[in-house]
């Protein structure tokens, strides 16, 4: 045998080997990657002022665990306490509520009267505690996970920034490209990650303060439900109906129509009208243009978009960083193969000469 060969074949065992090492964390170490591609602007203006690539990882990290992480996991937390403290009491109270709504419905919806008896026929207080109980065990298990997977990427995010240039210089002499293809690859996916890491946090944030400025103003914790808004709006389509829509009914069944049509009118025509509709692609053009001009690559900014929510659709919560970067990575090999080809031709129509 050749020892090239059996390099060959060493190397495919260890990377079979590896794989099953490694398979429970790839997708937390693909995440901290492409997080860290993203901010990689902002780790390397944090080592130019602190003079060192360890303080400034660590910082990097912080601010990630803090702006990212910190204010879903305070959502799932809160939640999941709410959730368990619940009594019977506020059980019962929210059955009669329910109950009184649907005997005495105001005179615009009589025409649902039939429909919505129907519906409770079933609702009692002991179906209403074991579904919130499972609701309960559900989102505890879901917030567990997502902390647990949250601490394991800021971790792996911290070793890929302190290491990262190391390794991307490995990587650069093992697959033997050359530095104007390899720096081509790397800008086109780290310009159009960035721009998608600073959309989601500006356009979450955004969102999420209008709808939360909005549901304090009628008395409800505006910072919970302002995050949950945020988060909740990264869902294509229903997202934004999954927050308000539970607001506008238990407002019904207090009597507060007027405030029930605020919160649905409000949330329907300022935040997913006006906001998701119009003004989301505006502040993702913008980041685009401020970003991509610096390193002159280029991605529109409706493709970004849709690879947001084609990987929201795939993916789950981390398709919207998932999406883009596939989409990236995908349009630059393709460049690469075009340049591959022109130059192929030049070689070619010299040669005829």
């Amino acid at each position: 045998m050749k020892p090239q060969y059996f390099i060959a074949a060493l190397f495919v065992t260890a990377l079979y080997w590896m794989y099953l090492l490694y398979a429970p964390f790839l997708l937390v170490i693909t995440i901290a990657a492409l997080l860290a591609v993203s901010t990689s602007a902002i780790q390397n203006r944090l080592e130019s002022y602190f003079k060192g690539r360890l303080l400034a990882s660590l910082i990097s990290s912080l601010l990630l665990a803090t702006l990212f992480f910190a204010p879903l996991g305070y959502f799932l937390t809160t939640l999941t306490i709410k959730l368990n403290t619940l009594n019977s009491d506020i059980l019962q109270l929210v059955e009669n509520h329910i109950r009184d709504f649907v005997v005495n419905p105001p005179s615009y919806l009589l025409f649902l009267k039939p429909y919505l008896a129907d519906s409770i026929k079933g609702l009692d207080i002991t179906t209403l505690t074991s579904q919130t109980l499972s609701i309960a065990g559900k989102v505890g298990v879901f917030s567990a996970g997502f902390l647990k997977n949250a601490f394991l990427i800021v971790v792996f995010y911290f070793f890929v920034q302190y290491n990262g240039r190391s390794m991307i210089d490995f990587l650069k002499r093992v697959v033997h490209m050359s530095v104007t293809e390899s720096s081509m690859l790397i800008e086109e996916v780290s310009g159009v990650m960035s721009v998608v890491f600073y959309s989601i946090i500006a356009t979450a944030m955004f969102e999420g303060l209008l709808f939360g400025a909005a549901i304090s103003y009628l008395g409800y914790n505006g910072l919970l439900f302002g995050i949950m808004y945020g988060f909740a709006s990264l869902v294509p389509v229903v997202g934004g109906i999954l927050m308000w829509l539970p607001f506008m009914i238990y407002e019904f069944s207090l009597g507060n129509e007027t405030d029930a049509l605020f919160i649905a009118i409000y949330s329907i025509v300022v935040i997913s009208i006006i906001a998701d509709t119009f003004v989301k692609p505006l502040i993702i053009k913008d980041i685009n243009h401020r970003l991509l001009k610096e390193n002159g690559a280029k991605m529109n900014e409706m493709l970004i978009f849709f690879a947001i929510i084609a990987g929201l659709t795939t993916f789950g919560f981390w398709g919207m960083i998932l999406g883009p970067a596939i989409t990236a990575f995908f349009l630059t090999i393709l460049k690469l193969f075009e340049a591959r080809t022109k130059e192929c031709d030049t070689i070619h129509s010299l040669t005829q000469l």
